[in-house]
């Protein structure tokens, strides 16, 4: 069924990205920490390497300061190392001073060759408890800031938080033309929405039963609606696939086979977004599932027990994933952000037998961002029905 009017309706394909797990978050056993797994850049990249090898278009690089590795110096690290997958880099607005991060940025997009999206984060700083209200209108200033960075020739703000007048912008001019990189957005209170309604292009949902996700995409719609603008949608969710749905089942269940609930619930509460409306609504889900965990035949809610954010994994036999994943597409969602433990074994898994029956495309090139002159895959090019 198709929910809403979206930005790329002809656009007959799909982004698929995979993730690095910045932020101590791979497993063997979920909850039970592994030397081998650790978040050292070496197995971070290697995870880049790994998903650029087989085929993902993108890769989400989170953000998280108790936990995790700096997110613009690892994917400037990663820019020699790559050719081809684009980088999903959080920023976290208010972090760094707008128009130095509008300069970080830029150098980025051009040491990858525009091959740089931006994940935009509101969640408090280290040692910072704001209001939620305020720190989406942080976000917003710093990304119009952002945009006039990108595409105009000077700054020009007076906001709430920032005030700038004249700033020339020629050191923060980003390789990719018409508007710099793309900006994916997730949150569900009215002030996130519109944040993204009004400055953003992808907006980005956790795992839910499909109803409920419909819902979040005509919310979405109608505050970009106000703004006189459209949306493309994403979808953040973990995968275990199998050759068959017993032996998907069978590995849900050896994830958390060894998982202690109160250290569970310890990784979850240390993350900056761990009181998050979205990290509620995931809680809700869990509480709604079934015995074993399944809110939906194939959207289990285990991981979730041991991880804050996203806290489900859709699990099933290929050809249950590929059905699952074409529903999704025919909602509306245009990007797919996918993930498993440990992540080097369920990317392949998933990158050898499910991404390569997925036409897949790079959405910075299906906006137009990237110059003409750049050497490029074509849309959906390598990609098999």
């Amino acid at each position: 069924m198709t929910i809403v009017p979206i930005t790329s309706p002809d656009l007959d394909a799909v982004e698929v990205s995979w993730f690095a797990a910045l932020c101590s978050d791979d497993y063997e056993y979920l909850g039970v920490p592994d030397g081998r797994l650790r978040s050292s850049f070496a197995h971070c990249a290697s995870l880049v390497q790994t998903a650029e090898a087989l085929g993902f278009r993108n890769i989400l690089c989170p953000s998280s300061y108790q936990v995790g590795q700096d997110t613009l110096a690892f994917v400037a690290a990663c820019a020699p190392m790559t050719e081809r997958i684009n980088f999903l880099a959080a920023i976290r607005c208010g972090e760094m001073q707008p128009i130095m991060l509008a300069r970080s940025v830029a150098t980025l997009d051009h040491m990858l060759k525009g091959r740089l999206t931006l994940n935009v984060i509101s969640s408090d700083f280290p040692g910072e408890a704001a209001d939620s209200a305020f720190r989406y209108r942080r976000s917003r200033e710093v990304v119009q800031i952002l945009r006039q960075a990108w595409t105009r020739d000077t700054i020009d703000h007076d906001g709430e938080v920032y005030r700038f007048s004249g700033v020339p912008t020629d050191p923060a001019k980003p390789y990719q033309q018409n508007g710099g990189p793309l900006l994916y957005f997730g949150g569900y209170s009215p002030e996130a929405l519109e944040l993204c309604g009004a400055e953003c292009d992808v907006y980005l949902m956790w795992p839910e039963p499909k109803a409920m996700i419909a819902q979040r995409m005509r919310d979405a719609h109608a505050r970009a609606a106000a703004h006189g603008r459209t949306l493309d949608y994403g979808l953040r969710v973990h995968m275990i696939v199998r050759d068959t749905e017993a032996e998907a089942r069978d590995y849900a269940e050896h994830l958390v086979s060894k998982l202690d609930d109160d250290y569970g619930r310890m990784i979850r509460e240390r993350a900056h977004d761990s009181i998050s409306l979205g990290v509620a609504h995931q809680a809700k889900a869990r509480a709604l599932a079934d015995s074993f965990g399944y809110i939906e035949p194939h959207l289990w809610t285990g991981i979730g027990r041991a991880r804050s954010g996203c806290g489900a994994a859709l699990v099933g036999s290929v050809d249950q994933v590929l059905s699952e994943i074409e529903a999704y597409r025919k909602m509306g969602i245009r990007a797919f952000i996918f993930s498993g433990y440990p992540h080097h074994d369920e990317a392949r898994h998933f990158g050898t037998r499910v991404l390569p029956q997925i036409r897949t495309c790079s959405l910075p090139q299906a906006y137009g961002r990237v110059p003409a002159e750049t050497p490029a895959t074509p849309l959906g090019a390598g990609a098999r029905r």
